[in-house]
C-alpha cells in the first residue's frame, strides 16, 4: 500500500470527520490502510447533537480498539416508558431483560463531544493516518486507477489536489461529497421543529429518573438521563412557535420543570432541529461512496441514525482494505450497498412506525392509541414482542457477499469465553482477530492444518465445551472454553459443526465439518471474483 499520508497520494480519502468519518478512519488504520481525513471545521462542534448507540454500534467500537475509550462516562438505559400527557404508561421496553448475544447492552448514552474526541485522539495509534482540520472539499475528478481531489486550506486559501484509490463521503446530511458525485436525495422531510435541551444537574435535581417517551398530544416531549450525569429532553414546537421563542432561557425553564429542576439544570445546548427521512439514490459512484447521514437520514425516534453509520463503516472498511491489497476483486465493493441498504430502510420504516405512534396529535387519536395497545399487551406474545424489543430489525443481509441459507448472513454472536494465558472471561472478537475467522466445536487442528486454506486470510477458532482448559495458542490457531453453552447452543440450533465469518462478523457459510474443501474453495473462489453467492429465497 501508499507511503504515509502526509503528500497528496493516499489509498483513501475521508471527506468529514464527524463519529462515521472518525469511526471509519480508525478501523481503516487498525488494517494499515494510508488515510487522509479532511474536515472543514478547524474546532470540534462542542455541542451534544446524537447522544444513544446500541449493541452493535459498541461492537463495532470493540473492533476499532476504542470500546474502552468510547464507553468512559456512557450510561445504561435500563427501562424505556411510553406514556400518556398525564404519565400513565402504556407501553414499556424492560432493556435490562434484552440480550441480543452481541456482548454489549441493548441502548447506551453517550456525550457526542467526548465521542468525537476518543474517536479522533484514537486516529493517533496510526502513522500513516492523517487529520487535517479547516480543510473544504471543492471538486472530484475519476481517472484511470483512482480520484483527484481538490481541497481548499479555508483559514489559507491554500489549494490542493489529493489523489486517492477511493473517495469516502462521511461528511454528513448536507454532503459536499454526495452533491459532487452527482447523487440525489429521495424521501420526505417532517414539517414539525423539535427544541432539543441537554444539561447537567445533580443528581437529587432530577425529577424524572428514566427514558420516557411522553406521548402528549399537545406536546409530544422525550425526556432521558444521558452520560456523565447529565439529562437530555426534547419537545416539539407547537404551530405558531418559534425558534427564537422556545430557545429563550425563560421558556426551556418552563418546559422542562416536570421533569428537572430548572433552578439547578445547567443548560449546555437548547436548540431547534428538524429531521428527516431520506436515502441517496444510490450510495457508491465509482471510486466515491456515501456513509452515514450523506447516504440515509432517519427520524431518531430510535437512536438509529449513528449507528447506521456505524455499521457502513464497519461493512465497507474490509472490503476496502481486501480490494486495495489486491486479496480480492473489485465486484466485493458493490456489495456494501447491497447489503447495507435493506437494512437501513428496514429501520427507518420501523423507525416512522414508532414515530406514528409517539406523534399522535389529536386527542381522539391519543386515547384510540392508548386503549388499543394496552389492550394488545395483555396478549402474552404481543408485550413480549414490546417489552422485549422485539421490534427492532436483526442485523441480517438476505442478499449479499455469503454463500448458502441461514445462519449464512446474519451476525454471529459474541459471548465471552475462556482462553489460555487469560484472567478470566474475555469476550469472543479479542480472540477472532481482524479478518476471516473459522470457528466452531468442529474446527482442530487437522482442519487448520489443511493446505486447501493455505494462503486464505483466515484464523482458525476452536469451540471447547465449559470447563475445558483451553491450550495454548499460536498464531492461527485458537482454542476457546465456551463458558455459559451459548456458542454450543448456537451450533446446535444451526445444525452445523464451524462457520467461516467476515472481519465485520457477519456469517458467510456455515458447514457440518465433512465439507470443508467445499468452504475453502468456495470463500477463495468468492475473493479471487470479489462476487459472493446470494443467499436462497427464504434462507435468512
Amino acid at each position: 500500500m501508499s507511503t504515509p499520508a502526509s503528500h497528496a497520494d493516499v489509498d483513501v480519502l475521508i471527506v468529514g470527520c464527524g463519529p462515521v468519518g472518525a469511526l471509519t478512519a480508525n478501523l481503516l488504520g487498525r488494517r494499515g490502510v494510508t488515510t487522509l481525513v479532511v474536515e472543514r471545521s478547524r474546532e470540534p462542534h462542542g455541542q451534544p447533537r446524537a447522544f444513544s448507540c446500541d449493541d452493535e454500534a459498541l461492537r463495532i467500537y470493540q473492533q476499532a480498539g476504542l470500546l474502552a475509550e468510547v464507553r468512559d462516562g456512557m450510561r445504561t438505559a435500563g427501562l424505556v416508558d411510553y406514556t400518556d400527557g398525564a404519565g400513565r404508561p402504556f407501553a414499556q421496553i424492560t432493556l435490562d431483560d434484552v440480550d441480543f448475544g452481541l456482548g454489549h447492552p441493548p441502548l447506551q448514552f453517550f456525550d457526542q463531544p467526548r465521542l468525537e474526541h476518543a474517536l479522533r485522539a484514537g486516529l493517533g495509534r496510526f502513522p500513516h493516518v492523517e487529520l487535517r482540520l479547516g480543510v473544504a472539499l471543492e471538486a472530484l475528478h475519476t481517472g484511470a486507477g483512482g480520484v483527484t481531489a481538490r481541497v481548499r486550506d479555508l483559514a489559507g486559501g491554500h489549494l490542493q489536489q489529493v489523489r486517492a484509490r477511493y473517495v469516502l463521503g462521511c461528511d454528513g446530511a448536507r454532503s459536499t461529497t454526495r452533491e459532487l458525485a452527482g447523487i440525489a436525495l429521495r424521501g420526505s422531510k417532517y414539517a414539525e421543529p423539535w427544541l432539543a435541551v441537554s444539561g447537567d444537574l445533580p443528581p437529587d435535581a432530577v425529577r424524572l429518573d428514566r427514558t420516557r417517551f411522553v406521548c402528549d398530544w399537545r406536546r409530544p416531549a422525550f425526556v432521558s438521563p444521558a452520560a456523565d450525569g447529565g439529562h437530555r429532553l426534547e419537545f416539539m414546537l407547537r404551530a405558531g412557535e418559534t425558534a427564537a421563542q422556545v430557545e429563550q432561557p425563560a421558556a426551556v425553564a418552563e418546559l422542562v420543570a416536570p421533569y428537572v429542576d430548572p433552578e439547578r439544570f445547567q443548560v449546555r445546548r437548547a436548540a431547534v432541529y428538524t429531521f428527516n427521512h431520506l436515502v441517496a439514490e444510490r450510495w457508491r459512484a465509482g471510486r466515491v461512496f456515501l456513509l452515514g447521514d450523506a447516504a440515509h437520514q432517519m427520524p431518531p425516534f430510535m437512536g438509529q441514525g449513528l449507528c447506521s453509520g456505524l455499521r457502513d463503516a464497519a461493512n465497507l472498511v474490509w472490503k476496502l482494505h481486501l480490494v486495495l491489497g489486491g486479496r480480492a476483486g473489485e465486484p466485493l465493493l458493490d456489495t456494501y450497498e447491497q447489503e447495507r441498504r435493506p437494512h437501513t430502510e428496514e429501520m427507518a420504516r420501523i423507525t416512522v412506525r414508532v414515530g406514528s405512534i409517539f406523534l399522535a396529535r389529536s386527542r381522539a387519536g391519543a386515547k384510540l392509541r392508548d386503549v388499543v395497545l394496552r389492550g394488545v399487551q395483555l396478549i402474552p406474545r404481543v408485550r413480549r414482542f414490546v417489552r422485549r424489543f422485539e421490534f427492532k430489525p436483526l442485523p441480517v443481509h438476505r442478499r449479499g457477499w455469503h454463500v448458502g441459507g441461514r445462519p449464512a448472513g446474519t451476525m454471529f454472536p459474541q459471548p465471552r469465553v475462556t482462553v489460555a494465558g487469560a484472567a478470566g472471561p474475555v469476550p469472543l472478537d479479542e480472540v477472532l482477530g481482524d479478518g476471516f475467522a473459522v470457528v466452531g466445536p468442529a474446527v482442530g487442528p487437522a482442519v487448520a492444518a489443511d493446505p486447501r486454506w493455505r494462503g486464505l486470510p483466515v484464523r482458525f477458532v476452536r469451540v471447547c465445551p465449559p470447563g475445558y482448559a483451553p491450550g495454548v495458542a499460536d498464531r492461527d490457531y485458537h482454542e476457546v472454553a465456551d463458558v455459559d453453552g451459548r456458542l454450543a447452543q448456537w451450533f446446535t440450533r444451526h445444525g452445523c459443526g464451524l462457520v467461516v465469518l467476515r472481519p465485520d462478523r457477519f456469517v458467510y457459510a456455515a458447514a457440518d465439518g465433512t465439507d470443508v474443501d467445499q468452504v475453502s474453495r468456495t470463500l477463495a473462489t468468492a475473493l479471487a471474483s470479489g462476487r459472493g453467492e446470494a443467499v436462497r429465497p427464504g434462507g435468512a
